[in-house]
């Protein structure tokens, strides 16, 4: 199967909450880096749908609050396009 290639709106930046949608007890956490990202000075690091994040888990069970660990960012609110022309948008982020 071929990938669909597009260009995301990176519109995501380092403070941003997410919802959590795998099974381990995080239910809500926060973006603390982007991994790999090459910006101005001073501009806050912005993450989009495929990019890897460190995260914060802000909410969820006892033993998973408070801890620091990777995730893919799966959706955002904000638009994309598509090469084919389609856009492609979320309810939330996640």
């Amino acid at each position: 199967m071929k990938a669909i290639t597009s260009k995301v709106s990176k519109s995501l930046p380092i403070g941003a909450r997410l919802k959590c949608i795998d099974n381990t007890g995080a239910r809500e956490v926060e973006i603390i880096s982007v991994k790999g990202f090459k910006g101005v000075r001073r501009r806050l690091a912005t993450a989009g749908v495929g990019d890897m994040v460190v995260i914060s888990v802000k909410k969820g069970t006892a033993d998973m609050r408070r801890e620091v660990t990777t995730a893919v960012v799966v959706r955002q609110k904000k638009e994309y396009r598509r090469a084919n022309g389609l856009r492609v948008k979320f309810e939330d982020n996640a």
